[in-house]
Formats: C-alpha cells, sequence, structure tokens
C-alpha cells in the first residue's frame, strides 16, 4: 500500500527518507495498545498514488503505468490498511494489520491471478520487509514500500528460491500522490478523528463539522462517532499535556 505479477514472491518494505513515517512515542511503537495504533506509523500513506513501473530501474524496457490508494478499513472489533491497485502487473491488492501474537506486521497480498500470499516482517532498519513463506513452487515472497517523502513512494517486488539466500528483482513502481506538485510536500491540515492521520473529507455529527483521511475512516465514523469522537478528544487531551 498498496498488478499482474507472474510473481512467486513479493516485498513490501516501507522506509523513510526526510519524513518519518512513524507516529507516537517510541514505546507506544514497540508496545502498541491495539492494532489501529500499530498501524498509525502508516497514516502518511493513506490516499491516492500515481505509480510507473520498472522491471529494471532507470529502464523503459517493459515498463507500465498504475495507480493505487491506500485506505482505513476499522470496524469495532479491528483495524486494517487496505491497499489496492489498479492496472498494476505485481499486485492486485493486499490488506496490512497488526499481528499482537507475533508483534509482527501482517501482509496479505492479493496476486493478480487471485492467488493470496501471506507475508510478516518487522522495522529493518527504518524499512519494513515481509516476507512470505516457502510456496509450493519452493520461493519466497518479499515486499517492499519505500517512502521517500510525504509524495514520493517505491515499492519493489522480489523473490528467491527456499534453498537460496539472495533475492531477485522482479520489479518496481515509483509512485507520486495523486495531485501533489514535486516542488511541494505539505501535508498538514486537520487531523483525522478516526486515524490520527491528515483529514481530507468533511463529516458532520450533532451539528459538528469533522474531519477523515479516507473513505474507510468516514465509514468508520458515521458507524459509530461518539467511540471515534472520545477517542479523539483524548488524544487531544494527551498532546496538549505532553506540551505543559
Amino acid at each position: 500500500m498498496l498488478s499482474a505479477f507472474r510473481l512467486s514472491a513479493v516485498v513490501v518494505l516501507l522506509a523513510v527518507a526526510g519524513i518519518s513515517l512513524v507516529s507516537g512515542d517510541d514505546a507506544a511503537k514497540a508496545n502498541p495498545a491495539n492494532d489501529r495504533e500499530a498501524l498509525a506509523r502508516f497514516n502518511d500513506l493513506i490516499g491516492g498514488w500515481k505509480g510507473t513501473g520498472q522491471i529494471k530501474r532507470n529502464s523503459t524496457q517493459g515498463a507500465w503505468r498504475e495507480t493505487s490508494e491506500f485506505i482505513w478499513k476499522i470496524d469495532k472489533k479491528t483495524s486494517a490498511i487496505e491497499y489496492k491497485v489498479k492496472d498494476g502487473k505485481h499486485l492486485k491488492s493486499a490488506l496490512l494489520s497488526w499481528d499482537a501474537a507475533t508483534k509482527q506486521f501482517k501482509l496479505v497480498a492479493e496476486l493478480p491471478d487471485g492467488t493470496k500470499v501471506d507475508h510478516f516482517g518487522k522495522f529493518e532498519d527504518s524499512a519494513l520487509v515481509l516476507e512470505s513463506k516457502p510456496k509450493a513452487d519452493e520461493t519466497v515472497s518479499r515486499i517492499t514500500i519505500r517512502q521517500l517523502s510525504d509524495i514520493r513512494l517505491l515499492v519493489l517486488f522480489e523473490s528467491r528460491k527456499e534453498s537460496q539466500s539472495l533475492y531477485q528483482r522482479l520489479g518496481e513502481v515509483g509512485y507520486t500522490r495523486e495531485g501533489a506538485k514535486l516542488a511541494s510536500s505539505d501535508q498538514t491540515g486537520p487531523e483525522c478523528v478516526v486515524s490520527g492521520g491528515v483529514g481530507t473529507i468533511k463529516v458532520s455529527y450533532k451539528g459538528e463539522t469533522y474531519f477523515v483521511c479516507c473513505t474507510g475512516c468516514r465509514d468508520a465514523f458515521n458507524d459509530d462517532p461518539e467511540t471515534f469522537l472520545t477517542e479523539y478528544k483524548a488524544r487531544l487531551e494527551k498532546k496538549k499535556s505532553m506540551k505543559k
């Protein structure tokens, strides 16, 4: 998050240069209270992206164009981030969640042929590396999303044989945030009352206007506004107390 993959492997690596892909203090990141808190570090990914894919970096041979969108999927029990891809060659969609039992991130990648492959991983050197278990053909997948700035994103796909240690590059997609000008990287704005990200969509409750960051948060808010407003107000009070 986040495609016609003749892929025996998929890698998502999330790293940051220039901005932090993480929100909250270090303690909260290491021991999140719930899955939504664990995934809050990915708020900068929420929204639409335009991408150019390349098999080999800096080569137009076999290149393609695709678009993607990262959306919060929230209900009363669980939270996840959906990564939807249109016209991709390696990925159709994916669902990123937090596995509290193993304290790892889980990415369920849906390949263009409809096959679903589970990937698990942790941050390594400011990057999230998610790897699959060996599949029937003895290949291991790795997916990678690397955030270069708030408007630039890279997604790398790799694979290797189970008996090998080195990965083979399958392709990489360079994304630019939809509607963004490369000379501008200002993503400040009102806070999403659900996720804590940058609010871009207006919602209303009892005559008051609030903001959410995506359609997933909008639907979650409309389904249970009281719960999310209580959490939002608690976040605001916590921020105020930290400034004192």
